[in-house]
């Protein structure tokens, strides 16, 4: 018999670690190759994690509520030889010593700084930080309370090089005044509770979502430009083809792919809405991967990703934005599907509102909200003169970054969007 290691496997692009919500075997339980041994939460979206190996579970290394690095073991599983044995490698050596990615075992280091001792322990941090921080952190004696205060300006929050010594920088000169990341958990004035109140305690995604936003307004300062636009041409369109749409592909005709078609063309027309920020570095992305906000049952919201949305036909994103709302709503969600998005939309008409202000989703630097689709009276220019009519209109609200998106180039893009939906081509086939 032979005895194999389970690891938390890598999930998904930048996902670093996960939650383990369940353990779905006990010790002592028979397992199958590839049957799912536990639920796991990242902060991108929950799934069952399978197991490597036949066998049956020895022992379990991870308790339930526990985060867990990627690549570190959660389990032993004890196997027969021949299973265990891959390629070839001796039956005695885990698979997962060849196979997991490399982690840096860090123990506690003290170090002395102005005579005195400080204990760097990352193992009281829930945050994330690379090899390299942790080394100059521990080079210059900052304790990880003191780092969780730093402001980061990488992926999602994280403290990148730059951040720590910039940071080490003005502490040598007594300038350290830095923004604490808890402010969602620290109110200036404390909630009043009174009889008959009911205290809801907030979900583990919602938590996330609170932090998320809250950082994202520390991180970019928001501003938000409106268009109206007249979108007539294409409700006229849609009702005309839906139904034969709907035989031919066997998907339903939302207006979310026809919006979606006319961001990526703006986004074409204007590619420096299509960015990142990086330090004092601006990353222009060359996929177009569009975020798609989905409210979910449970009143949370998750954002799947259409990866290179300007290579799919309208009858292409029509099947992926439905696909993707589908099992975003059923949790069958993979964490590389909820990765990687350069610009998101969110449609707040579908909860009948005609506007919003959007926060922006880190790191991208614009999101536009889709208005509800309405009739208005407006006035219509013909070479006899203005009339009347019954129109449809929507409102584009667009918040973008102003660190690195001026009003011209946001304005310029919403106005672009709703060009792009008021000469939609209504011969066009679908």
């Amino acid at each position: 018999m032979a005895q194999a290691e389970l690891i938390m496997p890598k999930m998904g692009e930048s996902i670093m670690e996960a939650t383990i919500l369940k353990w779905l075997k006990k010790p002592g339980d028979k397992i199958e190759q590839d049957e799912s041994v536990l639920e796991v939460a990242t902060d991108k979206v929950d799934t069952e994690v399978p197991s490597s190996y036949a066998g049956v579970l020895k022992e379990i290394l991870a308790k339930e509520g526990e985060v867990v690095k990627v690549g570190k073991p959660i389990a032993i599983i004890t196997t027969d030889a021949a299973v265990a044995t891959k390629s070839g490698e001796p039956a005695s050596a885990p698979a997962v010593t060849n196979s997991a990615p490399a982690i840096e075992k860090l123990a506690p280091a003290v170090v002395a700084t102005n005579g005195h001792s400080t204990t760097t322990d990352f193992k009281t941090s829930s945050r994330f930080y690379s090899p390299l921080v942790k080394n100059i952190a521990k080079e210059e004696g900052i304790a990880v309370a003191e780092l969780e205060a730093i402001s980061g300006t990488g992926l999602e929050g994280r403290v990148t090089k730059k951040d720590i010594l910039g940071y080490v920088q003005n502490r040598k000169l007594g300038q350290t005044v830095v923004a604490s990341r808890q402010v969602s958990s620290a109110p200036l004035v404390p909630a009043s509770i009174n009889a008959g109140d009911e205290i809801i305690q907030m979900d583990r995604m919602r938590k996330m979502i609170a932090e998320r936003m809250v950082d994202s307004k520390r991180i970019s300062p928001h501003v938000t430009s409106f268009v109206e636009a007249d979108v007539s041409g294409i409700v006229y369109w849609r009702n005309k083809t839906k139904e034969e749409f709907q035989k031919r592909t066997g998907e339903a005709l939302t207006f979310t792919p026809l919006f979606v078609e006319a961001v990526v063309l703006a986004i074409k027309d204007y590619p420096m809405i299509n960015i990142q920020v990086d330090g004092d570095k601006i990353i222009k992305k060359k996929e177009i991967n569009i975020g798609m906000a989905v409210a979910l049952p449970s009143g949370n919201l998750i954002v799947p990703v259409i990866r290179n949305a300007d290579q799919y036909s309208l009858s292409g994103l029509a099947k992926v934005v439905n696909d993707l709302a589908k099992r975003a709503r059923e949790n069958k969600l993979k964490p590389d599907e909820l990765a990687g998005g350069t610009f998101s939309v969110s449609n707040v008409g579908s909860f009948g509102n005609v506007m919003g202000t959007p926060i922006i989703m880190q790191p991208q630097v614009a999101i536009l909200a889709l208005g509800a689709v309405q009739k208005k009276p407006a006035v219509i220019e013909t070479p006899y003169g203005d009339s009347i009519a019954i129109r449809h209109k929507m409102f584009l609200s667009h918040s973008y970054d102003h660190r690195v998106v001026d009003g011209a180039l946001g304005g310029s893009f919403v106005r672009r969007v709703a060009d792009y939906l008021e000469k939609f081509d209504v011969t066009r086939s679908a």
